[in-house]
């Protein structure tokens, strides 16, 4: 398989700035790791943040520059690898992920659902809206197509109402935090391909930098073990969002290198 690196640079309904900061360095860990050189998709704003319609209109051209790289990537059969700023720009990967790839399974490794829609957000907070786009909850403008059957929840653990219920009803399946988790999540993919969204605050917090912080968190172990357990699917593509640096050392690589070896299996998988 060709692996295609991505390093998506630009501002995606940021708090702050430091995602921005911190994807370069995930980017430059993946480049050394998969011997790749990344392409860069948009570029690094300050601007303060807003509600979330504008942040998704100030961020549009850019999500529509990743999408079509994507729909490029994926139409020459090539495996996306992909270091992200934040959640949101999963508006524009995952529906062309579901259109080129309708079999493959989205593997959602997050603390939060992001199954919010504009009538139910509380936070008004763009990445609330991620899964929910592509699921075509609502419109998001970057499309849809991707089925509730073909999304699971892993390590999710803050839901709102409105996502517990799709939850508790079945239409979403959610893998928890638990020391049986890497063979549930075996269980409910069924061998299926898999395109693997990391969040990385999925993991318990103060393991690597990121902005939110929910107890109870999966390990590193852990992740390495439904990793483990992913790559022996096909792994479609893998994106890894929402890692920040620590202030009191912004340039430490040691984050990324946590998170990619975490995932290691992934990787080793496409080659």
């Amino acid at each position: 398989m060709t692996v295609a690196l991505t390093h998506f640079a630009g501002r995606v309904g940021d708090h702050n700035d430091r995602a921005m900061a911190a994807t370069p360095l995930l980017a430059k860990v993946l480049e050394k790791r998969l011997s790749v050189s990344a392409t860069v998709i948009g570029q690094r704003g300050s601007r303060p943040p807003t509600t979330w319609d504008e942040e998704l209109r100030l961020a549009a051209p850019e999500l529509r520059e990743m999408a079509a790289h994507y729909d490029d990537l994926l139409s020459r059969g090539a495996t996306p690898v992909t270091a992200l700023s934040r959640c949101a720009v999963a508006l524009a990967t995952l529906p062309v992920v579901a259109k080129r790839r309708p079999d493959a399974v989205v593997v959602w490794f997050d603390a939060h659902a992001d199954l919010n829609t504009p009538l139910t957000t509380a936070t008004g907070y763009l990445g609330g809206l991620a899964l929910s786009g592509p699921l075509g909850m609502w419109d998001s403008g970057l499309g849809a197509g991707l089925a509730t059957t073909n999304a699971i929840l892993v390590g999710t653990r803050d839901l709102d109402p409105a996502e517990q219920e799709l939850v508790d009803s079945g239409s979403i399946t959610l893998v928890p935090v638990g020391s049986n988790m890497a063979t549930d999540l075996r269980r409910v993919v069924a061998g299926r391909p898999v395109y693997v969204h990391i969040d990385c605050d999925v993991l318990d917090p103060g393991t690597v930098p990121t902005d939110y912080h929910v107890p109870f968190g999966m390990t590193l172990v852990q992740l390495n073990a439904c990793t483990t357990v992913l790559a022996h699917s096909e792994v479609v593509g893998v994106e890894i969002a929402e890692l920040e640096v620590d202030d009191a050392d912004s340039h430490s690589y040691r984050p990324a290198w946590k998170i990619v070896d975490a995932v290691e299996p992934l990787l080793l998988a496409h080659g």
